[in-house]
């Protein structure tokens, strides 16, 4: 993976695009913070920079989808399928990470909505047919993402159709510290990856809790020499 990559996040004004927008600055890399409105992302990012010296600017979707080398998506699911036809020029073929979690809330809390394709992720590959999706993210607090002074304690499950795009991804994941990269298979997994967010939502308003996922009896090594069949050809292993 290069040591800076320019990361747009679309609809990153809320807690969690927030939070990764920080993170990743954190890791070096350039961070196009997207809205519908321009200035409110500047405005977003004035607050959430706070004076800190870091490659965060504040710009419209459009220009964050067309400038940016890989995409998040993490604006709410109920803007997806309006959104995103507009930007597949755009988006092209890169990468684009969806971390959307289509819940409803009733008076026995969170739940899942009916998505057509069985996911948000899916949804978004139909919509964005040339890009390489892959779900991610979808279990990390915003509340500790947004506090570098705290690890962020979670897993963070990736799956997607593209090997590579999988790989890159579970690279960012590991450069948030807390987090480690899982490879949890295919795009069609999505649909549990999203489902579960309703229980992690439900247990942390019970508890009180920022809860993450962790996948136990998962070393450290063998987890980072299975990643690594992930790389793109030609691409080296950090320290090799």
């Amino acid at each position: 993976m290069p040591d800076q990559l320019t990361i747009g996040l679309l609809g990153g004004t809320g807690p969690q695009g927030r939070g990764l927008a920080l993170r990743l600055a954190l890791a070096g890399h350039r961070v196009l913070l997207g809205s519908r409105d321009r200035e409110r992302a500047v405005s977003v990012v004035a607050d959430l920079l706070g004076g800190r010296d870091l490659p965060v600017e504040g710009v419209a979707n459009q220009d964050a989808a067309e400038r940016a080398e890989v995409v998040f998506l993490v604006f709410p699911y109920a803007g997806q399928a309006t959104m995103l036809p507009g930007l597949a020029s755009a988006v092209g073929g890169k990468v684009v990470v969806d971390v959307i979690n289509p819940l409803c809330w009733d008076e026995a809390g969170p739940g899942v909505l009916d998505v057509p394709e069985g996911s948000a992720a899916e949804q978004a590959q139909a919509l964005l047919p040339d890009a390489r999706v892959v779900a991610a993210f979808h279990h990390a607090a915003p509340r500790l993402l947004a506090d570098p002074e705290r690890q962020v304690e979670t897993d963070v499950l990736v799956a997607g159709d593209d090997p590579a795009a999988r790989g890159l991804v579970i690279g960012l994941a590991d450069q948030i510290p807390g987090c480690r990269g899982v490879d949890a298979g295919p795009l069609r997994v999505a649909r549990q990856l999203e489902g579960f967010t309703a229980v992690i939502v439900g247990i942390n308003r019970r508890y009180k809790i920022h809860a993450g996922v962790r996948i136990a009896r998962l070393g450290d090594d063998r987890r980072r020499r299975l990643n690594a069949d992930l790389r793109p050809a030609g691409t080296r292993e950090e320290g090799s």
